[in-house]
């Protein structure tokens, strides 16, 4: 009879002991925006870092809004492509009837001059939607940067993170880390959720 009460008294003590060691040790669920998502150990003070590359690749208002621009930039190029072609014909014609005595010096001077100036405002327009588009891109960057910036504020009231450290393939300001400290998943999966309900409420 002893033995079987020093026996249970045993287990029982194990198990406290087991219960005591997974209550201290398991993952914290750290709950935003009315979901739960599972960040292994960073918590409020820690200095966490995420992977700005990664994360704005992942990025569906970067991936929509991307994608939007290079249609524009294609339907661009594809006008520009069929200026520059019409022109080079042209171009090729007016030559061909230089070099067969098809048009007098003054009409071959006058097209020269006509060309000329065609060639010149083709440049013109060029230069202008490769600056107009340069400037979309540099929008949609800041639109992006502006989305992520103000959801890092608004998590981070909730989070309290001492300091939230941007690192990228160009600028890698963490060269090694704890990959618990690692936040980009879950900051894009954040991203991602309020990007979609904002996204369907338009």
């Amino acid at each position: 009879m002893k033995n079987r009460s020093l026996i249970f008294n045993i287990v029982l003590s194990v198990a406290v002991v087991i219960l005591f060691i997974l209550h201290f040790t398991s993952k914290p669920e750290i709950k935003y925006a009315g979901e739960a998502v599972q960040n292994e150990y960073a918590c409020a003070g820690d200095i966490v870092y995420l992977h700005v590359d990664s994360l704005i690749n992942q990025y569906d208002m970067f991936n929509d809004l991307r994608s939007e621009f290079e249609s524009k930039a294609q339907i661009i190029q594809n006008d520009i492509n069929k200026r520059s072609r019409t022109f080079e014909n042209d171009v090729k014609d007016f030559q061909q009837k230089v070099q067969k005595g098809l048009i007098t010096r003054s009409q071959a001077e006058a097209q020269q001059q006509s060309l000329a100036q065609r060639e010149q405002e083709l440049q013109n327009y060029v230069h202008q939607k490769q600056q107009e588009m340069a400037e979309e891109e540099g929008v949609l960057y800041r639109k992006v940067f502006d989305a992520l910036n103000n959801y890092l504020k608004k998590m981070n009231q909730e989070k309290r993170y001492s300091l939230i450290i941007n690192t990228n393939s160009t600028t890698n300001t963490v060269l090694d880390g704890d990959r618990s400290l690692d936040i980009t998943e879950m900051v894009l999966e954040g991203l991602n959720k309020e990007y979609i309900q904002q996204r369907s409420k338009k």
